[in-house]
């Protein structure tokens, strides 16, 4: 059974939000790039066998459940992150 830590009670400044947004399209783009050079293409429909995916597009193209997910898992590892007592700062 899954036990993820509880972050309910840590928030996201406005700088970490767009650090979120950020990583969520960069999450994508990991994915794309690790499908692409197994040999997946884009396709309407999601097809394993012929290696097509439906999501093998610019991020911004992506529908919105699946930038959500994208957006879940990276506002949950920044918010891991601070539970875990580090801090994320931006460096001038």
């Amino acid at each position: 059974m899954p036990k993820p830590v509880d972050t309910s009670k840590i928030y996201l400044n406005k700088d970490l939000e767009g650090l979120v947004n950020y990583l969520a399209k960069n999450t994508h783009e990991n994915w794309a790039a690790v499908r692409i050079k197994q040999g997946w293409r884009y396709g309407p429909e999601r097809n394993d066998p012929k290696k097509e995916h439906p999501c093998l597009v610019p991020y911004e193209k992506l529908p919105e459940s699946e930038k959500d997910h994208d957006l879940y898992i990276a506002k949950e590892l920044i918010k891991t992150i601070l539970l875990l007592g580090y801090k994320v700062k931006k460096e001038v």
